[in-house]
């Protein structure tokens, strides 16, 4: 299957860490490791005592007893030889609540597995148009990307909804300046879904619009939360010849970056302001770590603390409209100075198992395994990516608040992770 890439802003920032741009002393990487170590430490000490005081009981899942990989002292041999192995019953579900899986144009894999597994998930967003401003003129680019054969097949499998992606990188001078512009972008986006009989839109566009420092500006701000609105009210307008429902629309959001909400943040007042117009909230709750410090993709009390953010007593109603966020990629972290991080696929997971045999070890104040191994070139790494385990503990947070769940994205993942779901 060909596909053209389209790397937009946000596509970019959720599939790789560009490696540190600023200068940095020569240091050995033993000295660069024994600080991940103590950072490592520290931050577990604070981490278990919150844990304990904070932990859920946890809520088994029906898969348990039949994968012997949900548990924490998994190696890394059971992953190469069980990865690819699921069960018979590839229809059966075991998350009862929403489930919205990213597919993108550029990994081929996610097409088959949304067929293959599509009646675990009820919403698929293939990543294929960009909203932007060309001149004093606003285009929606991406059918281009737009499979219909594999459409056709996926809808023979299931009542699936296929809600594609839609990056607003339009500038807001031109989305905001006049209304007319902003009923042309919402007509453009509406159109589209009724052309090619899509099931509704996800929108992207509150990290741009936060960098652009829309959201610190009252009236602006304003604007922006009354388009979204304009644009969730055009679409449950219409209704699908197909299926018979109105179109939806998912909105992503960024989670906090602090204890306490800022201007820029999404908080529960937005959630309540909005909640009559979307239908879902696709929460980004993973790239939790960055290259400068290396970690958990996406440590369990963090995830819990931006939910409880989030869902305030206010808007604790609206929990069923949140998709908390869950990465099926992970992160090889270079520990020399300097070093970086690179974005990992499942494949990439297991070319490392295969050729590391790493010792696999679990965290629980993070809910994530991890390995270190040192490479040809004598330079340490740490890499964070997902297990049967660390799924199964997100779902179930998920599932002790009745949010759903949005995973970024199904074509790097391993085929067991899709026996939780």
């Amino acid at each position: 299957m060909s596909k053209k890439r389209v790397c937009s802003e946000s596509t970019r920032r959720r599939n790789r860490v560009e490696p540190p741009t600023r200068p940095t002393d020569s240091t050995k990487s033993t000295r660069l490791t024994t600080v991940f170590f103590i950072i490592f430490v520290i931050s577990s000490a604070v981490s278990i005592f919150v844990y304990c005081h904070y932990n859920h009981s946890s809520i088994s899942s029906p898969y348990l007893s039949e994968n012997n990989l949900v548990k924490s002292d998994v190696n890394y041999q059971e992953i190469i030889d069980e990865n690819s192995r699921v069960s018979d019953n590839v229809t059966q579900r075991h998350f009862d609540k929403s489930v919205l899986a990213y597919i993108t144009p550029w990994n081929s894999a996610g097409y088959e597995i949304a067929k293959r597994f599509s009646s675990k998930f009820t919403h698929i967003s293939p990543v294929w148009y960009d909203l932007k401003s060309q001149g004093i003129k606003l285009t929606l680019e991406g059918r281009y990307n737009a499979d219909t054969g594999w459409l056709s097949e996926l809808r023979l499998r299931g009542n699936t909804r296929v809600l594609p992606r839609v990056v607003l990188e339009a500038l807001p001078k031109d989305l905001f300046g006049k209304k007319k512009q902003r009923d042309k972008a919402i007509d453009l986006i509406v159109t589209e879904c009724t052309d090619m009989d899509y099931d509704g839109v996800v929108l992207e566009s509150w990290s741009r619009w936060a960098a652009y420092g829309v959201l610190n500006d009252a009236a602006t701000r304003k604007l922006a939360l009354q388009f979204v609105k304009q644009l969730g009210d055009a679409l449950h307008k219409v209704i699908s010849q197909r299926s018979g429902q109105q179109l939806q629309l998912v909105f992503v959001i960024g989670p906090p970056h602090s204890e306490k909400l800022q201007a820029h943040d999404f908080g529960p007042k937005d959630l309540l302001d909005l909640s009559d117009s979307v239908d879902g909230f696709s929460l980004m709750t993973y790239d939790y770590s960055s290259s400068y410090s290396p970690g958990p993709n996406a440590p369990l009390l963090w995830v819990r603390s931006v939910i409880e953010l989030l869902l305030s007593a206010s808007s604790k109603s609206l929990a069923d409209k949140v998709l908390v966020g869950i990465n099926f990629y992970g992160y090889d972290f270079d520990l020399t100075e300097g070093g970086g991080a690179q974005a990992i696929t499942g494949r990439d997971y297991l070319s490392l198992l295969d050729r590391y045999k790493p010792k696999i070890e679990w965290r629980e104040d993070f809910a994530e395994h991890f390995f270190l191994y040192t490479n040809d070139q004598h330079r340490q790494h740490a890499v964070f990516y997902p297990t049967p385990l660390s799924i199964l503990k997100r779902l179930d947070e998920a599932r002790s608040w009745g949010a759903g769940i949005s995973i970024w994205e199904i074509g790097q993942g391993l085929d067991f992770f899709f026996d939780l779901l």
